[in-house]
């Protein structure tokens, strides 16, 4: 089943009844994600009995859990850091961290790939780039797929079928004018659907909004609320290659902001070549995340947006490290 949007608008026929079925059949509560203060005072992974596979078991306090990545300057992925190098802040207030763990759990994955007139040139590098990334995904992962120009459209609904991921993609025709922002804002609506806690976007563009009904200031809004780390492929021509529209020029900085908001991280490419490299790198990143836990020193009251800001300690041995995080959360309610 396919489904569109004319800019971010989805059509009411496909809507409705998807709310009603989740208003029926829904009777679990439903939590805002892992960066919100869940209701836990600790943490540990514990075989499910039966199958194998890990489970987050989580007991009942208040703990902001942070999920943090660390790249170098070549934006590979750093493991193996201790935890004293880590200081953490909410609202300018440094937090005593009480939690710390690498996670590596299943990831709900959109990509949001640009189906516009540009990325003519950039479609064979861009299928060779989700293929990398899917083939070191996590077993028990699953992906949708959205391509957009002026419109944003459902190609892969919800799927732990890589293949039809893949198979989708040779599909794509580029053609129209580029709708980026509403694209994004339609795939973080469509991650309420997924299945597991952690959820990321992949945007493949060359930037440059030139359609979208959504303001940037709409997106930065909704980011704040969703649980979603995006990361981006951003395909930029050297600068002084870039025609001086106002919406190519602009296009590093959407996603830059965009990105930085969520905890993810937006990877330039000048090299369409480069492109199945840094998606390997995306994949290895959200591999290789820390989780910073920490009960806040103060109380407030719900809604209340919180922001956090994680520093690095550096060391004079060491070369510079980078960290990514979600940069604030909202106070849940009673």
């Amino acid at each position: 089943m396919r489904f569109e949007a004319d800019c971010y608008a989805c059509p009411s026929n496909v809507i409705k009844p998807i709310l009603l079925r989740i208003l029926l059949c829904c009777s679990l509560p439903i939590f805002s994600g892992v960066l919100a203060p869940a209701q836990t005072s600790g943490f540990f992974i514990e075989p499910h009995p039966g199958d194998g596979k890990s489970v987050a078991i989580r007991v009942n306090s208040d703990l902001v859990q942070i999920p943090v990545t660390v790249l170098d300057r070549n934006d590979e992925s750093i493991v193996g850091l201790e935890k004293e190098r880590f200081r953490l802040f909410e609202d300018g207030v440094e937090q005593v961290i009480t939690h710390f763990a690498m996670e590596d759990a299943p990831i709900s994955i959109g990509f949001v790939f640009d189906a516009s007139a540009s990325m003519h040139d950039k479609l064979h590098k861009s299928r060779d780039a989700v293929t990398n990334f899917l083939n070191i995904a996590n077993p028990d992962d699953e992906f949708f797929l959205v391509q957009f120009n002026e419109r944003a459209e459902l190609a892969v609904d919800l799927t732990e079928s890589k293949k039809e991921v893949q198979r989708q993609l040779t599909f794509i025709r580029p053609s129209g004018r580029t709708a980026l922002l509403d694209a994004v804002h339609f795939s973080i609506r469509r991650m309420q659907k997924a299945n597991n806690a952690r959820k990321a976007l992949i945007i493949i563009s060359d930037g440059g909004d030139n359609c979208s009904l959504s303001t940037l200031t709409d997106l930065k809004n909704l980011v704040r609320e969703a649980d979603v780390q995006i990361y981006a492929l951003g395909i930029f021509d050297p600068w002084e290659a870039r025609s001086q529209t106002h919406e190519e020029l602009a296009g590093p900085a959407l996603l830059r902001g965009v990105t930085k908001q969520s905890g993810g991280h937006l990877f330039e490419i000048e090299n369409v070549n480069q492109l199945p490299e840094i998606a390997s790198k995306i994949g290895e990143a959200l591999r290789a995340q820390y989780v910073l836990g920490y009960a806040p020193k103060a109380t407030s009251p719900a809604g209340k947006y919180h922001r956090v800001e994680v520093k690095l300690v550096q060391t004079k041995r060491s070369q510079k490290l980078q960290a990514s995080w979600r940069r604030g959360y909202y106070a849940p309610g009673e």
